[in-house]
């Protein structure tokens, strides 16, 4: 490890890592990136993580840290860097929860898209987990390797609510989101308007490596959404302002504004996401009640697994026509709450102008849900508050 350098082990077919390595990118801090087929992450950094998961990123001074919130956390509280945090609060809250819903909502859509199209980018893929197979394995074991690992991931549609029955809504959903993507990169090229901030990095992570890379979805994007797609490209890049636009950026907008044209795309995610998401409040709340001794650090996890993504029961809700039916989802929770934590410190004329910003999308149901417990994160996994 040299030093001064971060390293980041991950893979590029891993959504998260999309995520880790397009902020370390922009956030313009030396780093190196390590596939996670390196025997040093397998013998030493999983048994010290708890679990076999990526991203995982190693600091200058050697300590770990997983889960792409905690890792730009981390980095953000030590002041280097380039800024990407928006001034403004009521911008620093809707970058909050756009993180929360591509981090969260748009996973089981970009699952969706790699393993229900399998068939179509079947070498594609194989090649890719190929990759995450140690370099002295013989290539044709990696393949074969590979394979077994991809059955595994494809497995994981079930929980995530992907049913043949509900595959039309979902990707509906999808198109709708693309939509409203495609009008607002023609005219700004990060969601905040001409800087990033962890709005882009969340969505970055199902529309980079699963929806832009992958070919069937990518095709998609490129022929529907092409602004979209450069967009993926472009929070790969160092460098911030961009001269595809007439005024290429470079900064947040002044007096805490919004762009006009992300209000439609929070239209969509509050819309789109808010169903499920009271739904797993509800869940996670009946779990909680039939917990004989619910003390502080209690694990968060149905089964008593120590998981990245635990559920604590199925849910099953009414979702743009059809009956969605899935594992909860508690990290969303967890993650919208840092949104709602944000929301509640809001003040004065910030606090007016944001319940007006949720009135016109529909947001304040949503920004509104609560738990009886609060959820924290610990030691890699979700416990109770």
């Amino acid at each position: 490890m040299a030093a001064g350098r971060y390293t980041l082990w991950g893979t590029p077919h891993s959504l998260y890592t999309g995520k880790a390595r397009s902020y370390l990118i922009k956030k313009q801090v030396p780093f190196d990136e390590v596939m996670a087929s390196d025997p040093h992450f397998m013998g030493e950094v999983v048994p010290q993580v708890g679990h076999m998961v990526i991203p995982v990123v190693r600091t200058p001074e050697g300590e770990l840290i997983q889960d792409t919130t905690a890792i730009i956390d981390h980095i953000e509280a030590r002041g280097q860097g380039v800024n990407l945090v928006p001034t403004g609060p009521v911008q620093r809250v809707v970058a909050e929860f756009l993180d929360a819903f591509g981090s969260n909502y748009l996973l089981p859509l970009a699952m969706h898209y790699r393993w229900t199209y399998r068939e179509r980018q079947e070498a594609f893929l194989q090649a890719e987990f190929a990759r995450a197979i140690p370099t002295a394995i013989p290539y044709e074991n990696r393949l074969a390797t590979a394979q077994m690992l991809m059955g595994k991931f494809a497995g994981f549609l079930p929980n995530l609510g992907v049913a043949p029955e509900v595959i039309p809504a979902m990707e509906d959903s999808y198109a709708e989101l693309l939509a409203v993507l495609e009008a607002h990169f023609r005219l700004h090229p990060y969601l905040l308007g001409g800087r990033p901030s962890v709005a882009d990095f969340g969505l970055m992570a199902p529309l980079y490596a699963h929806l832009a890379r992958d070919p069937v979805p990518a095709f998609l994007m490129r022929t529907a959404a092409p602004s979209v797609a450069r967009w993926t490209e472009r929070m790969n890049v160092a460098t911030i302002p961009d001269t595809d636009y007439p005024d290429p950026g470079g900064d947040y907008p002044a007096d805490d504004a919004i762009p006009e044209t992300l209000e439609a795309v929070l239209k969509v995610a509050f819309a789109h996401w808010g169903p499920g998401l009271a739904e797993d409040a509800a869940q996670f709340d009946r779990w909680l009640a039939e917990l004989d001794d619910p003390a502080t650090g209690t694990l968060v996890s149905k089964g008593g697994e120590r998981q990245v993504h635990p559920n604590v029961g199925r849910i099953s809700y009414q979702w743009r026509g059809v009956t969605m039916q899935r594992g909860s989802q508690p990290h969303s929770l967890w993650q919208l709450a840092r949104a709602q934590a944000l929301a509640a410190e809001l003040r004065g004329d910030a606090r007016s102008r944001f319940a007006e910003l949720m009135e016109r999308t529909g947001g304040a149901a949503t920004m509104a849900l609560a738990t009886a417990r609060p959820i924290r994160r610990e030691n890699n996994v979700l416990v109770l508050g």
